[in-house]
């Protein structure tokens, strides 16, 4: 529910997906339960409309995977990303697929817009910015990484396919950045990201992606660590008696410990050894007594913190390299008449990682064509549940696309959304 005045309301149910059904055997498997979460969404917030099938719900279907993008509600997937891996449904339109599977369950319910969780950001930032300046960016750093932006039509270089509007001379560009350098010609590289890379689902792609989002972050502290771990020369974890422990208790890892297990260290304890400012850094020692990692001394968690950090303020610097590349290709940065720059974003690691937007402040003022002085036009604000809120503004759009008018006002006279910005393409 719109306020109309940068405030909403939002109802909304969270359902997570089994890890089964992200690498299933056919399409139809991932899209039928999605299409139940509808049902079961309908029946719980929508009874009367839901039993009394009078009225056709118009769906913005938040896909965050690379697409070729058709039109504003049809789009082919081009692969799976973020450890998904269904070759049944890659080639295929993702929105007739979930509209399959919709209508064998009866219910009214259209699919009216495609929508990529970064486009849906740009759009919720779009409306709840304070001023009158017009949002560039809405980037998702979570689970996964990616940014979509606004580019004039001129500067596409590529081939534009499908059902557009030109009219307004601009377009939503989905950059997917998360496969940025996958060649490895720039990115830095260190051997537990080509041991993080060699053992995950699709290796030699998403590489920006598996040095920056939350899904990786913390199996590349948990691959160092053990690194540290099997190296004699170090003495990380490893007491030769008890004297040496400030807990007057010698360490040991348990040999169930998830330390051990891939992708047994949940990125969360990087917020822990970062938040943890008390003298003998008791939360993040407790974090680790849960690893099966008993009477870590004051020196472990010390080190553990500094490995953490070093993981997690390369991820800011490179965020902060993808969202710089994008202010320095708008020109806005040498418009005399912008003097705000406006960037939404959304995900844990700019909601729950402590300092990560300072870190990513601190980088942009030292990358070449910006500088500390141009850094501070660049406005990152939280856009909370931004591919949710985005895709509901697109879908309200996109049911009246037909209209001889189409101009949703949903932020006064400061912005108007205008169809030819819903459509967002790939960039790569």
């Amino acid at each position: 529910m719109l306020n109309g005045d940068t405030t909403f309301n939002l109802t909304y149910n969270k359902v997570a997906i089994p890890k089964e059904l992200m690498v299933a055997k056919t399409a139809s498997d991932l899209f039928a339960f999605l299409a139940k979460q509808i049902e079961l969404f309908l029946k719980e917030h929508h009874d009367d409309h839901y039993q009394s099938r009078s009225e056709t719900f118009h769906l913005g279907f938040t896909f965050s995977f690379p697409v070729q993008q058709l039109a504003i509600n049809k789009g082919n997937l081009m692969r799976w990303t973020k450890g998904f891996d269904i070759p049944d449904a890659v080639g295929k339109d993702v929105c007739a697929l979930l509209q399959t599977e919709i209508d064998k369950l009866g219910l009214p319910v259209s699919v009216s817009a495609l929508v990529n969780d970064t486009v849906g950001t740009l759009m919720a930032r779009s409306y709840t910015s304070s001023g009158d300046h017009k949002s560039l960016l809405g980037a998702i750093f979570g689970t996964g990484t990616n940014g979509a932006y606004i580019e004039k039509t001129e500067n596409i270089k590529k081939k534009i396919e499908g059902v557009y509007d030109n009219t307004t001379g601009e377009m939503v560009i989905n950059t997917e950045w998360g496969s940025f350098d996958n060649q490895l010609n720039v990115l830095p590289t260190t051997p537990w990201d080509n041991d993080l890379d060699a053992e995950s689902v699709n290796p030699g792609f998403q590489m920006f992606e598996k040095r920056v989002s939350g899904m990786f972050l913390g199996e590349i502290v948990r691959r160092a660590i053990v690194g540290m771990i099997r190296d004699e020369t170090t003495s990380l974890f490893k007491d030769t008696n008890s004297s040496t422990n400030d807990w007057g208790s010698p360490t040991t890892i348990g040999a169930q410990s998830e330390i051990y297990k891939q992708w047994g260290l949940d990125s969360a304890i990087m917020s822990v050894a970062a938040a943890d400012n008390t003298p003998e850094l008791s939360n993040l020692r407790q974090e680790l007594e849960k690893l099966h990692i008993y009477s870590p001394s004051l020196e472990d968690a010390q080190a553990f913190k500094a490995v953490a950090y070093a993981v997690g303020r390369r991820a800011a610097r490179l965020s902060a390299a993808a969202i710089g590349a994008i202010v320095v290709q708008s020109g806005k940065l040498n418009d005399p008449l912008c003097d705000v720059i406006d960037i939404g974003v959304d995900g844990s690691l700019v909601e729950h990682y402590p300092f990560f937007r300072d870190m990513i402040y601190e980088a942009l003022g030292v990358i070449t064509n910006i500088g500390p002085d141009n850094a501070k036009k660049i406005r990152i604000g939280i856009a909370k549940d931004g591919s949710g809120v985005g895709a509901a503004l697109i879908a309200l759009v996109a049911a009246n696309m037909d209209k001889s008018d189409l101009k949703s006002d949903v932020k006064g006279s400061r912005t108007s959304i205008h169809k030819s910005g819903m459509l967002s393409r790939n960039a790569l």
